[in-house]
C-alpha cells in the first residue's frame, strides 16, 4: 500500500519513539496516522506491540483484530494476539492464535526463528500448570471430604458401641479400640494414595530439550543437523521444502541428505515416556 507522505512520516516518528522505549508517544503518533488512513495493518501491529510493552492486553487484542479484519495473513497480529491472550490466561485461544501465526509464517516463508514455537511451548506449559493447580485443589477438597466422612462414620459406629440396643452385648473397650485402629488404617491408606498422586504430579514437566524446535511437540523421530541442533524429522523436512534449504535456527545451508538420526536422543525420549506415560498427551 502506498502511504501518503504525512502518514509515512507519522509512522516513522512512532517507530523512532518505540526504539527509545517511549511507548506512549509512539502510540500517539500511530493514532494520528490511523486517523488519516485506517487501512494500514503495520500501524495497527506497531501500536499493538506498544500495548504489549505497556501490558495493556485488551488493547493488544483489539488492534490485532483490526489488522486481521484487513488482512487475515498478518503473522505479527496473530503472534501479538497470542501473547496477550496468554497473559489473560485464555490459553486455548492463545494456542489457536499461535497456530495461525505459525501457519501464516510458513505459507509466506517468513522467518521468526524459534520465537513462535517458543511462545507456543510456554503457553502450553502455563495451561498445563493451571490445569494441574485446579486438579490439585479438587484432589485436596476430595481428600478432605473423604477424611471427614471416615471420621463421621467412625464416630457413628463408636456411638453404636457405646449405646447398644437392649438385645446386644458389646465389649465397649475392645470394640472402641478395634474401631479406632480399623479406621486409622483406612485413613492412612487414603492419605497414602493421595500422597502418591502428589509425587507423580510433581514430575509432570517435559524438559525443553525433548521437544522439537519447530513443532513444540515431544520428539518422535529426532534428527541432528551439522550445526548440532536436533529437530523432529518431519518438521525439518517440511521447512526445507517450503521455506528454504537452511537450518531454521543457525541459518547455515542445509540439505535433506545431511540429516542424521539422533539415536541417543531417541533413547532418552523413550526412557522418559516409559517413566512418564502422561507425557504422551503433553
Amino acid at each position: 500500500m502506498n502511504l501518503s507522505h504525512e502518514v509515512l512520516e507519522l509512522k516513522q516518528q512512532g517507530n523512532r519513539f518505540f526504539s527509545l522505549k517511549n511507548y506512549e508517544e509512539a502510540i500517539s503518533c500511530y493514532n494520528k496516522a490511523l486517523l488519516k488512513n485506517d487501512k494500514v495493518t503495520t500501524i495497527y501491529t506497531n501500536r499493538a506491540l506498544c500495548y504489549l510493552k505497556l501490558e495493556l492486553w485488551d488493547r493488544v487484542i483489539r488492534d490485532c483484530k483490526l489488522a486481521l479484519e484487513i488482512d487475515k495473513k498478518i503473522t505479527k497480529a496473530h503472534f501479538f494476539m497470542g501473547q496477550a491472550l496468554s497473559e489473560l490466561e485464555r490459553y486455548n485461544d492463545a494456542i489457536v492464535a499461535y497456530t495461525l501465526a505459525i501457519e501464516s509464517a510458513k505459507s509466506q516463508k517468513q522467518h521468526f526463528g524459534d520465537d513462535l514455537h517458543m511462545a507456543m511451548r510456554k503457553t502450553k506449559k502455563k495451561k498445563l500448570k493451571k490445569e494441574e493447580e485446579k486438579r490439585l485443589a479438587e484432589e485436596i477438597e476430595l481428600q478432605t471430604l473423604l477424611n471427614k466422612l471416615l471420621i463421621e462414620d467412625l464416630e457413628k459406629k463408636k456411638s453404636q458401641v457405646l449405646n447398644p440396643n437392649e438385645d446386644e452385648v458389646v465389649e465397649m473397650d475392645n470394640g472402641i479400640s478395634e474401631l479406632e485402629n480399623q479406621y486409622a488404617k483406612h485413613i492412612e491408606t487414603l492419605n497414602s494414595m493421595f500422597t502418591q498422586l502428589d509425587d507423580r504430579r510433581k514430575q509432570r514437566d517435559v524438559p525443553d530439550y525433548l521437544c522439537g524446535k519447530i513443532s513444540f511437540e515431544i520428539l518422535k523421530e529426532p534428527v541432528i543437523t551439522p550445526s548440532g541442533v536436533t529437530y523432529e524429522r518431519a518438521d525439518l523436512e517440511e521447512h526445507l521444502q517450503r521455506v528454504g534449504h537452511f537450518d531454521p535456527l543457525t541459518r547455515v545451508p542445509l540439505k535433506r541428505e545431511q540429516l542424521i538420526p539422533n539415536l541417543s536422543m531417541k533413547e532418552v525420549i523413550e526412557d522418559f515416556l516409559h517413566k512418564n506415560p502422561w507425557a504422551e498427551y503433553y
